[in-house]
């Protein structure tokens, strides 16, 4: 994308809520036997516009949930919010998966499924209306949920791009 927004954030001083996504146990069969081992996905954010995700791997669970969390801090990204839900239609599409967020009226909840609801709540959206096409592959729905959070704007921001007032954005 030519107009990508530069929107990373240091995790330094944020307080942030990690949730798990999905654990994928691979086996290795070797001359000696089977080797397991664990990939983690994880979502961290502040449920205040900051979200990030990462991928852990290792022979144990927690400890690939727990690299997947530092993973995570180091892809945070700063998403504007209004009044609780995204601030415009947006469609994303990474490998397989493709994804459309909807901003929602107040009470209508989180309405998205599996990875996306994860990503969505950790980002401190509260009413969004969202669907999954395409493939369901956790990897890909996260990072095409990111894809459409980080193109989302603000009008702020759409104005002072364009060089106009605030008010022209909506009227004209």
């Amino acid at each position: 994308m030519a107009g990508k927004l530069n929107n990373r954030v240091k995790s330094a001083d944020i307080e942030l809520k990690d949730k798990l996504v999905a654990i994928n146990r691979v086996t290795k069969v070797t001359k000696g036997g089977r080797t397991f081992s664990f990939s983690a996905i994880v979502v961290v954010g502040d449920e205040n516009g900051i979200v990030g995700h990462g991928l852990g791997k290792a022979k144990e669970v927690t400890e690939a949930i727990t690299k997947g969390i530092d993973d995570a801090k180091k892809n945070l990204i700063r998403v504007p919010i209004l009044r609780g839900t995204v601030p415009h239609m947006q469609k994303a599409k990474f490998g397989g998966a493709e994804i459309l967020l909807k901003p929602a009226s107040e009470g209508t909840g989180v309405i998205a499924g599996g990875a996306m609801r994860a990503v969505l709540e950790s980002v401190g959206v509260h009413n969004v209306l969202a669907k999954s096409q395409g493939s369901s592959n956790p990897h890909n729905v996260v990072k095409a949920t990111m894809e459409a959070l980080s193109n989302m704007r603000d009008a702020v921001s759409v104005a002072k791009q364009r060089g106009i007032s605030l008010d022209k954005v909506f009227n004209g």
